[in-house]
């Protein structure tokens, strides 16, 4: 039998980290793997989880058939450009944190049988903003959708709007995504895109807004500027959940908001009504 003195010394077992969470909605402290087997969704409120890029494609596409698309494109920095560290440092170190290349994932696969183009950003890379590199795959997504004759779906998660660190180069991005849209709806493509938390700036006010169908998570943060610089700038009050999902559903910006566990479905289900 242990003795006292011995009892004392032992260090006290603790929590593993990562274990819980706490929801940012309803703030209930919740076991992190029944988030994750409701697709990164709370029990308690329906509060809607960060979830990475490579997740969103897993959930969404039938298993095993996603084909990523230009891969090889990686991001440069023609313009030098320095903030608290350089642009090329601060890439090196977003690829090693997250996993990724840059903020755009692309390719093509099935949903429910259904071949399909997809595009995915994810917020987690430079707050999912839209640098030349995510401009290009998106660009040649919808290109090879537009040739392949495949429904287009497009899935923002992206604060950050076009990418100040290339300036003019990121700026261009909106145009250019926006006319392969065009010329990809002449040829009579089908496009959905799916608005997540947050979708904000210039991809919120370019390619993200042009989809022939808008679904949008619920509860997700909309928009061009942020609430606090349009009350900032323009100094009256607001109205009570401007740019979230459920004021610009009323206000007829998207046409569904789907919860994440039945996206899949209602993407199947809405290329079958088109006929696509």
């Amino acid at each position: 039998m242990a003795s006292s003195t011995e009892t004392e010394k032992r260090t006290k077992r603790g929590v593993p980290e990562g274990l819980w969470v706490k929801c940012p909605d309803c703030r209930e402290t919740i076991y992190k793997k029944t988030a994750d087997g409701l697709l990164g969704i709370c029990p308690a409120c329906g509060y809607h989880f960060y979830v990475s890029g490579q997740e969103r494609i897993r959930q969404v596409l039938d298993e095993g058939t996603f084909e990523e698309w230009d891969a090889e494109l990686m991001p440069t920095d023609p313009l030098e450009f320095k903030d608290r560290k350089s642009y090329a440092d601060r890439i090196v170190a977003e690829q090693k944190r997250t996993g990724l290349s840059d903020a755009a994932l692309t390719g093509c696969g099935m949903i429910r049988a259904r071949r399909v183009a997809i595009g995915v950003t994810d917020s987690a890379f430079i707050m999912g903003s839209m640098g030349s590199v995510v401009g290009e795959r998106l660009t040649r997504l919808i290109e090879r959708a537009t040739d392949q004759n495949l429904p287009l779906i497009i899935i923002s998660g992206s604060g950050g709007g076009a990418r100040m660190h290339e300036g003019i180069l990121s700026l261009m991005q909106m145009a250019k995504v926006s006319a392969a849209l065009a010329r990809y709806d002449q040829e009579g493509g089908f496009f959905i895109s799916v608005l997540t938390n947050p979708t904000m700036g210039g991809v919120a006010a370019s390619f993200a807004a042009l989809g022939d169908v808008c679904f949008a998570e619920p509860k997700a943060l909309i928009g061009f500027a942020g609430p606090r610089t349009i009350k900032a700038t323009i100094r009256i009050e607001l109205p009570e959940g401007f740019q979230t999902s459920e004021f610009l559903l009323e206000h007829g910006y998207v046409d569904r908001i789907v919860s994440r566990g039945k996206l899949k479905s209602e993407i199947a289900r809405t290329i079958d009504y088109v006929g696509k």
